[in-house]
C-alpha cells in the first residue's frame, strides 16, 4: 500500500517503488512511494530497525536503493553523479542528524552559518542568520560559544539551527527531540512547523514520539510494504 496522494503541483520530494535490504539479505522495505509537497509536513512512525533512518539517508542520496526512483524537485537522483547530489543535498536539503554532527573546532555560530558559507554566501550574512536560528532555538546569545561546553541536548538545538539556516526546500529530521525536555521540544516542534510554513520547505520527520508525529499534517507508519497512514 503506497502513501502517495494525487497532488496538483510537482512535490519537493517523490518517491517510487523503493526497495532496501539490509547484509544478510533481509529486506527493509519494498514498493515504497510517498510524495510530499512544498509546505507539508509529515512524520514516520515505525518499530526500531524497520529502516526509518536509512529512508532518510536515502532521500538525501547518501545511501542507494536496491531498486526504486527518489526524486528532488524532479530531479531523480539515480541520475547525478556525487559532486552534484553534493550539490543538490548543500542547495536543497536541510538534514538534521541524530548523531548531530557539530563540528568541535567551530564556534555554534560558525557551525549553524556553515551551510551559508558554502554556498558561498557573505560572511556576515551567514553569521546574521546564524543568529536568528540559535535565537529560535532557544541558545540565544551563545553563539561564541563552543560544542564542548554543551549538553546533548543543547547540541540537538544546534544541529537543528544549522538544518533550517540555509532555508532549504526540504528538512529531514532524525529524531529531532529525542534528547529534549518536553518543554523544549515543543518549541523545536514549534521551529518546524513554523519554518515550513515560512519558506514553503517540506518536512520529513522520523520519530518514536508520539508527541512529535502529532504536530504533522500526515503520519505514516513504516513497514515491509512501504508507508501506510498510522492508525493510532
Amino acid at each position: 500500500m503506497s502513501a502517495a496522494p494525487a497532488s496538483a503541483a510537482s512535490p519537493v520530494l517523490s518517491l517510487r517503488g523503493l526497495r532496501k535490504s539490509v547484509p544478510g539479505g533481509r529486506v527493509l522495505f519494498d514498493g515504497l512511494a510517498l510524495d510530499l509537497s512544498a509546505g507539508e509536513f509529515v512524520a514516520v512512525m515505525g518499530e526500531s530497525g524497520a529502516g526509518k533512518s536509512t529512508l532518510l539517508n536515502l532521500i538525501a542520496g547518501l545511501d542507494a536503493a536496491d531498486a526504486g526512483v527518489v526524486a528532488i524537485d524532479g530531479t531523480d537522483l539515480a541520475t547525478l553523479d556525487d559532486d552534484a547530489r553534493t550539490r543538490l543535498r548543500r542547495d536543497r536539503i536541510g538534514f538534521v542528524f541524530q548523531a548531530f554532527h557539530i563540528l568541535p573546532h567551530l564556534s555554534l555560530a560558525q557551525n549553524v552559518a556553515l551551510p551559508l558559507v558554502l554556498q558561498r554566501s557573505p560572511g556576515d550574512r551567514a553569521l546574521a542568520r546564524a543568529g536568528e536560528m540559535l535565537e529560535a532555538v532557544g541558545l540565544a546569545g551563545r553563539g561564541h560559544d563552543f560544542p564542548a561546553q554543551l549538553s546533548g541536548g543543547e547540541l540537538q538545538r544546534v544541529a537543528i539551527a544549522r538544518a533550517l539556516a540555509h532555508r532549504p526546500g526540504l528538512i529531514l529530521a532524525d529524531e529531532p527531540t529525542g534528547n529534549l525536555d518536553p518543554q523544549t521540544a515543543e518549541r523545536i516542534l514549534r521551529v518546524f512547523t513554523d519554518q515550513a510554513r515560512a519558506s514553503g520547505a517540506a518536512v520529513l520527520l522520523v520519530t518514536h514520539s508520539e508527541r512529535a508525529a502529532a504536530v504533522a499534517d500526515r503520519r505514516l507508519t513504516l513497514g515491509a510494504q512501504g508507508l501506510v497512514a498510522h492508525d493510532g
